[in-house]
């Protein structure tokens, strides 16, 4: 029987653009460097159809207003890669200024665990993030129930996750609100961590790397995070557990 596929969501968040400051072409290009054979030169239309690019690049620039960063995809249904990013007005903290959030989307068959690496650290550097996370589309969605109320009132996460608070009632942009399977923290999300702690962060370290701009690339599991597979769970715990300023609590 065949495997289900593994959806990969992608989201970093970065201060606002001042501007278009030339992140999203950074952007653009790192990803497409990062995942073997991709070329996003289509956009859709508001019908959803296709409609190719000539000019990619002189259109991003033309179509980014505020720094922003259009929807762009591949020409593969069989390996959709898609990738946009906008201002957010909401800010990453208490009382904290809008922020710039990109979100990218693929799928593993095609793509190795190394790729998925390679493309969050791509997109988060090339945005100049101040952290973010590759997950699962599964995994993220439980891992966002974390943060999100029940009708009834507070959070209820499952499979006995800690309650994380919402932005605004979270003291610096720099601290993350959630974890996921990869993780990039910048310089200052990982000093405000406290990360790395070499005698209590071996695990981590032995599956993390530095990136380009002096910022951590965490993976928590060696297999895509999967939070049905006990172990898988309970690293994700124990990660919560090592980090209790994530999500503000």
């Amino acid at each position: 029987m065949p495997s289900t596929p593994i959806e990969m969501a992608v989201i970093v968040y970065a201060p606002a653009s001042q501007g278009n400051d030339g992140r999203a072409l950074t952007i653009v290009h790192g990803l497409e460097r990062a995942l073997p054979g991709l070329h996003l030169k289509w956009t859709s239309s508001e019908k959803e159809d296709l409609i190719p690019l000539a000019s990619r690049d002189e259109w991003v620039v033309a179509n980014g207003l505020n720094g922003s960063l259009p929807f762009l995809c591949n020409d593969d249904d069989n390996n959709l890669v898609t990738i946009s990013g906008w201002e957010n007005p909401n800010g990453l903290a208490l009382e904290g200024p809008p922020h710039f959030e990109v979100h990218a989307d693929f799928r593993m068959e095609t793509f190795s665990h190394s790729d998925a690496a390679n493309a969050l650290e791509a997109i988060a550097d090339g945005a100049r993030a101040l952290w973010g996370h590759a997950t699962p589309f599964k995994a993220a969605v439980e891992i966002a129930e974390q943060t999100a109320p029940a009708l009834a009132g507070p959070p209820s996460p499952p499979k006995g996750l800690p309650v994380l608070n919402c932005s605004w009632d979270i003291s610096s942009p720099e601290i993350p609100h959630r974890l996921g399977w990869l993780n990039y923290w910048s310089a200052t999300s990982a000093r405000a961590l406290g990360f790395p702690d070499p005698s209590r962060d071996a695990d981590l370290l032995s599956r993390a790397r530095r990136t380009a701009t002096n910022g951590w690339l965490v993976r928590l599991t060696d297999e895509p995070l999967d939070l049905d597979k006990p172990a898988h769970l309970d690293t994700l715990l124990k990660a919560y557990e090592r980090f209790p300023k994530i999500g503000g609590r």
